[in-house]
């Protein structure tokens, strides 16, 4: 995997670091080594201007090993349990084939915090009266599965632009700053995102804006969500509810990072790109209008873990070695077994949660 800062900076995200530091933040010097607290430019895996994926990193230069098949567009409707035994995988392939496969040693789900939930309950794994509820046959009972979904959430402070918006090289988020409030229990529990556009599918943006963004999200989220099926088949979609903003702290918190990011918006560094606040806008100055307006315009960040955590307590899925409590021959590599969140964006640790499964089934 590679990864490399943006050079140069879009002007944009400059400026906003420059006024970071007028706010008295200090500028990080490697803002994505997770142990600093400021502001910087982040590393991002483009490469030749394409973003790179998992699979161009791990996938594609091992698909010629002899021992891997790879199948795309499959789907997986279930997992094989037997006596407490995962003994194998059902699927079908994207013409409908129906496909059987046994395993005598052991599978690995790897389909996300979603995914991976999901199809434990297909299996008959989860919680005994939800699946009895939607018609799943009981393997085990296991009612942490599904349970403790969290994700940073995030809310924007929206900008017009007092000039035409240089065009982005990057994907729009060049830089971060991560803050600890005083509400943090350890470690930042805010970041802020700079980023070059208003066009990126913000709720609420129907293009009329044009500008840029200062997008605040919560690190350290105490509200928790769920995943549960709708039905027993693997092509009904789930019901996920994310319950961003059950928790009455995580209101106290957004408002604050709301405030924060306006502070840096307001200095004279962004002066020359800097017309109008467009949202939340100059009325919404008080914390109940700040929190109805992050309620109503918020957003996943795009890193839900927790819906088969790690740990020994009667809500965990798997042990210290992926092994799903319970259910021999089964494990699961993914976001799904974060216990809590990190204060960074999820996606290193999830290849370091991939890497360290294959350390543990390699032996």
């Amino acid at each position: 995997m590679k990864i490399a800062e943006v050079d140069p900076l879009n002007p944009v995200i400059a400026a906003g670091l420059d006024a970071a530091v007028q706010c008295g933040y200090r500028r990080a010097t490697d803002i994505s080594g997770g142990l600093e607290i400021g502001f910087g430019p982040i590393f991002l895996n483009v490469a030749g201007g394409k973003r790179l994926s998992a699979a161009d990193a791990y996938l594609l230069p091992a698909l010629s090993r002899p021992n891997l098949e790879f199948v795309a567009e499959a789907t997986v409707h279930r997992l094989r349990i037997e006596s407490g035994r995962c003994m194998g995988v059902e699927y079908s392939t994207a013409d409908g084939t129906s496909v059987s496969v046994a395993c005598s040693d052991e599978v690995v789900v790897a389909a996300g915090t979603i995914g991976s939930a999901q199809l434990l309950m297909l299996s008959g794994v989860g919680p005994q009266q939800h699946l009895r509820d939607v018609g799943v046959g009981v393997s085990l009972d296991l009612p942490g599965v599904g349970a403790n979904f969290h994700d940073h959430v995030m809310a924007p402070v929206v900008y017009s632009a007092a000039r035409p918006m240089p065009p982005s090289r990057s994907g729009h988020g060049e830089a971060i700053g991560l803050i600890h409030t005083e509400y943090a229990d350890h470690g930042p529990d805010v970041q802020l995102l700079f980023i070059d556009s208003t066009g990126i599918g913000l709720p609420g943006d129907d293009g009329s804006v044009v500008g840029y963004v200062i997008a605040a999200a919560l690190m350290q989220p105490f509200s928790r969500g769920s995943v549960r099926l709708s039905g027993p088949d693997a092509g009904a979609p789930p019901i996920i509810d994310p319950n961003y903003f059950g928790d009455h702290r995580d209101v106290r918190t957004m408002v604050t990072a709301l405030r924060l990011a306006r502070q840096i918006g307001a200095v004279s560094a962004y002066d020359p790109w800097r017309l109008a606040e467009a949202a939340p806008g100059p009325a919404a100055d008080d914390d109940d209008t700040l929190g109805i307006f992050a309620k109503a315009a918020c957003q996943s960040y795009f890193h839900p873990v927790g819906t088969c955590a790690m740990g020994d307590t009667d809500m965990s899925v798997v042990d210290s070695e992926l092994r799903v409590h319970g259910i021999t021959g089964l494990r699961i590599a993914d976001a799904s077994i974060m216990p809590s969140i990190p204060s960074a964006n999820t996606a290193a640790t999830v290849y370091a949660i991939a890497e360290r499964a294959a350390e543990l089934i390699g032996g």
